[in-house]
């Protein structure tokens, strides 16, 4: 199968590095500069007791536009911010026939790819913990899944299953992928209402008699989730309150991070929908409002 990647950042960058090692027809869509270097210099990876670099096809939007080339799967490996033009930048590379894999967190690129090439979109999630170290990828532990599913249920092609099933990282197929994106969504954001709300890493938050809160924020979520018909399981549950109820721990989520240090971040796209989901079902959700304000204001303020 012919293969693009949008984005070479930690994510794209590692799964697709294991893609071309394992002789995958793969091309990575990126930014002009992010090609020039990588046509240049290659793109380094680095892993625990591995570290080496390899030649990789690259484009970019403008040239994928000058030469519109569908392709028969493209993974897109981008924050929620460069979403919007994203879809714009892939829309050469999508026949009829193409199919689509987004790894993006939350639930809102799901309906916003579907919307745009309806029927061809997958379900999908990754776990892996990665970084860029200036223009080098670095896989942080051994830890390397790829969840992929149709979503509603039904088969994935065998044809997609066989181009992703390759060493380096696990692959799994499964039926229920909107429970597991659900359940991922969960974590992620309920991850992020408490570093952001408590503003501290969880070992912290507990010394300051935190835990009956943060139990509450989960179940605040996990109710959302309930009501969308997306029950979070028992293990899942369980791996949440562990995590976010460790004494001692240093976690704290990726949304804190970047909040703290002026980044772009995905507060909209991970709470801001999560939020308006619960609105829609009409489930209130007065902890999530609570870190909402936080957030936006601090925004504002900012900008001001």
């Amino acid at each position: 199968m012919t293969i693009l990647i949008a984005g070479a950042g930690a994510t794209g960058g590692a799964f697709g590095t294991r893609l071309v090692e394992a002789g995958r027809d793969v091309t990575f869509l990126v930014r002009p500069a992010r090609a020039e270097a990588l046509r240049e210099n290659g793109l380094r990876f680095i892993a625990p007791d591995e570290d080496r670099t390899n030649p990789v096809a690259v484009t970019t939007a403008e040239e994928l536009a000058a030469e519109p080339t569908p392709v028969d799967l493209i993974l897109v490996a981008v924050k929620a911010g460069a979403l919007e033009s994203i879809i714009a930048d892939l829309r050469p590379a999508v026949g009829p026939r193409t199919l689509i894999i987004p790894f993006l967190n939350g639930m809102a690129q799901i309906g916003r790819l579907e919307a745009e090439f309806p029927g061809q979109v997958l379900g999908g999630l990754v776990k892996i913990v990665g970084t860029m170290r200036g223009a080098d990828i670095v896989q942080m532990t051994d830890l390397a899944t790829m969840t992929i599913g149709r979503l509603g249920g039904g088969e994935v092609p065998p044809a997609v299953v066989d181009a992703l099933d390759v060493p380096g990282f696990r692959l799994q197929v499964i039926d229920g992928i909107d429970d597991a994106l659900w359940e991922k969504w969960v974590f992620i954001a309920a991850a992020g209402v408490v570093t952001c709300l408590f503003r501290a890493p969880v070992g912290a938050i507990m010394a300051a008699g935190g835990e009956p809160h943060v139990v509450g924020i989960i179940d605040e979520l996990e109710a959302v989730a309930m009501a969308a018909g997306h029950p979070v399981s028992a293990r899942a549950r369980a791996a949440t309150l562990s995590m976010l109820t460790a004494e001692g721990s240093a976690f704290t989520s990726s949304l804190y991070r970047d909040v703290t240090a002026g980044l772009p971040n995905e507060t909209e796209h991970i709470l801001g929908h999560l939020q308006t989901t619960a609105r829609d079902l009409g489930v209130p959700t007065p902890l999530l409002d609570l870190t909402l304000v936080q957030l936006r204001a601090g925004e504002f303020d900012r900008s001001a």
